[in-house]
């Protein structure tokens, strides 16, 4: 058999198989919801951009096919396709491994997440009820507003189509990590590549618990104020950047970075590289909390261990206690808003 014969035999054999004939690795369809919006093209770039996936499938409720004609001319190797409305939902949602969901309202000037809620849920349940029918094996990486209630309204959508595995199922905090990385190594005065700080709780105001005490490189530089103050900005990171934008945007550029960080995350676990490790809102008994963001363990089918939240400072421990209030109420509210109809 001619060489060329041979190849293309192999690659044959290879998307049989459903790898990818270019890179040996599997093949991956990622959805992303949202993605004419402001968090949604930055991401759906970064998408286009990781050699791990090979099918992206660009949603949203309008704008969709310009985003995904632009998205498509990047010589990256995914193949893209835009879909657009309520009719058109369930052909981007079907044979997803990973939906990445950033559609909703972003957050304005003097708005609160929880001003956010009521226009939020009802597009994140709508849009997990999709996902239970079309695709109930994805991994599912819940980015919209508030956090910490959208993440129990999924979970309550899916244990309802009987669908719900509390391992594929995900609140991307992993902005929180990065900015507490990039404060952290400002004021300490160490390389940003090089720096780790894990972030636990949930994800809004108090609620976001860096632990600095935890953070790598170590370093005496800092004083009590001086974590005080980064735990502080760490939280208050989001109010900054729509004040900065006086009414003009939130956090969408640093938000898809870190989308695509924790997607990316999740893919290496999907096929099966070892150790890959993360902080996320999950389903969890670390606390007496039912939802807990905490360092996780990602594997094959997603949630490999969630992971405890080792030793804290004193002022960690109160922050800690501080914020379990608000989170359970933030939750609460989530489950009460999936099932009330």
């Amino acid at each position: 058999m001619r060489p060329s014969l041979m190849r293309s035999a192999s690659q044959l054999a290879r998307r049989r198989r459903g790898y990818s004939s270019a890179s040996g690795q599997p093949e991956r369809k990622v959805a992303i919801l949202g993605a004419a919006g402001g968090i949604g093209q930055p991401l759906s770039l970064l998408m286009k951009l990781n050699p791990l996936v090979s099918s992206l499938s660009l949603y949203d409720i309008a704008g969709t096919p310009g985003v995904a004609a632009d998205v498509s001319h990047i010589n990256a190797p995914a193949q893209v396709k835009g879909f657009m409305g309520d009719d058109q939902l369930g052909e981007a949602l079907e044979g997803s491994d990973l939906v990445i969901i950033p559609a909703g309202v972003p957050r304005k000037p003097g708005m609160t997440r929880d001003d956010l809620f009521n226009i939020n849920a009802g597009i994140v349940k709508n849009l997990c009820t999709a996902i239970a029918k079309y695709c109930p094996n994805a991994l599912v990486n819940m980015i919209s507003n508030p956090v910490n209630s959208t993440v129990p309204i999924a979970a309550e959508v899916f244990k309802k189509a009987g669908t719900y595995d509390e391992k594929r199922l995900f609140g991307v905090t992993t902005l929180d990590v990065v900015r507490a990385k990039t404060f952290y190594a400002g004021k300490a005065n160490v390389p940003v590549p090089d720096v780790n700080v894990p972030v636990v709780g949930g994800h809004a105001g108090i609620t976001i618990l860096p632990l600095f005490s935890q953070a790598t490189p170590a370093t005496n530089a800092l004083s009590d104020e001086d974590i005080k103050a980064l735990t502080k900005r760490t939280q208050d990171g989001g109010t900054e950047v729509v004040e900065a934008k006086a009414g003009k945007g939130s956090a969408t550029l640093s938000m898809a970075y870190a989308g695509a960080v924790f997607a990316n995350a999740c893919l290496k676990g999907l096929n099966g590289v070892p150790d890959v490790v993360e902080c996320s809102f999950v389903q969890s008994t670390v606390t007496e909390l039912p939802f807990f963001a905490s360092k996780v363990k990602l594997g094959k089918n997603g949630v490999e261990e969630v992971l405890g939240l080792g030793q804290l400072s004193d002022f960690e421990k109160e922050g800690l206690e501080n914020l379990k209030g608000e989170l359970k109420a933030s939750i609460e509210k989530g489950i009460k808003f999936a099932n009330a109809n």
